[in-house]
């Protein structure tokens, strides 16, 4: 089973160019024929590409170094170097390039099958044939290839999601992520089953969105308590969040201020992201009279489901479609 990786530490470089050759035409009639001399090759570019089958960084963690080749020498008659292979990184979208050294974001790979050329390889040399002057008809100067490029990087992954799930551990995330989408996540009852994020696909009126399941928050997640920060940077790539309130824990009306407290703690890009409110096991007795409280306390609207006897699935789901549609108007405005 591949590990989730979401940071990685790696070194790039670019192929040096190859040599310009130094040569002459020598034919049995022409014994003194001019310089023809080819060109080096130029070095291979460090090529970074996102592919949507990707989910993790770890291939990156278990090779750490990414050369591209160098550029062959230039040949006589004027015959080139071959170009050096290029080295072609491939990664999730939501891939942010980071260079190591001074901490400056070099790209952010958002879309599928994005490229980015980051380091072009060397140029090759010029051979001697483009010396050739008339006080100087047999030149014996070649160009040297320029070097490649070096960069050591930190790579790390945002996942990019429709909707973020976010809840205290057991609040029953991975068990409306499994129903609404068919994903297979841990499911179990303890703390942090989920101890990586989970993707899942739902549709609803033919429309398809993506959900993240983020790994449960507690009180002091910000601060590294828990599995801490390592997965609240993903909520920052969705698009909504939708709040999972647990009727069962004795302190479920404060559930929704402590969790909104840890992300905004973490990042202000959470502040004013569109959210939704939603009580989850509402098949357990007493489950109704906890809504009430909870609506009489927050003074805003409450959705409720049950992800066992499905009910309220499918509202919940066209109220996020309806939130998700407005937010997509907004960005194309």
């Amino acid at each position: 089973m591949q590990h989730f990786v979401d940071e990685a530490i790696i070194k790039v470089r670019s192929g040096k160019g190859g040599p310009g050759c130094v040569s002459f035409r020598r034919e049995k009639f022409i014994p003194f024929g001019g310089p023809n001399g080819g060109d080096g090759g130029d070095g291979g570019s460090v090529i970074f590409q996102t592919k949507e089958n990707l989910r993790t960084l770890y291939q990156l963690k278990l090779k750490r170094n990414f050369f591209a080749k160098n550029g062959q020498p230039g040949m006589g008659w004027q015959k080139s170097g071959k170009k050096g292979a290029d080295i072609i990184i491939e990664v999730p979208p939501g891939t942010l390039v980071i260079d190591q050294e001074t901490g400056e974001l070099l790209k952010d790979l958002t879309f599928n099958d994005e490229t980015f050329t980051l380091l072009k390889g060397g140029k090759g040399g010029l051979g001697n044939c483009h010396f050739a002057t008339s006080t100087n008809q047999a030149p014996r100067y070649a160009q040297p290839g320029l070097p490649g490029k070096e960069l050591t990087l930190k790579i790390e992954l945002k996942l990019i999601a429709d909707v973020g799930l976010v809840g205290f551990p057991n609040a029953g995330k991975s068990t409306l992520l499994s129903v609404l989408t068919k994903a297979q996540p841990k499911i179990a009852n303890y703390p942090f089953t989920t101890l990586i994020p989970n993707l899942g696909v739902f549709t609803i009126a033919d429309e398809s969105f993506v959900m993240a399941d983020i790994p449960g928050i507690i009180e002091g997640a910000s601060n590294g308590v828990g599995l801490g920060i390592d997965f609240l940077k993903h909520i920052e790539r969705t698009k909504m969040l939708l709040y999972i309130i647990d009727p069962e824990d004795s302190d479920f009306e404060q559930q929704y201020e402590k969790l909104k407290n840890e992300l905004h703690t973490f990042s202000d890009k959470l502040i004013n992201k569109p959210f939704l409110i939603a009580v989850s096991k509402m098949d357990l007795e007493d489950s109704e009279t906890a809504v009430e409280l909870l609506k009489e306390h927050l003074k805003q609207p409450v959705l409720t489901y049950s992800a066992v006897t499905h009910q309220g699935l499918k509202e919940l789901l066209y109220k996020l479609k309806s939130i998700i549609n407005r937010i997509e108007n907004e960005q194309t405005q």
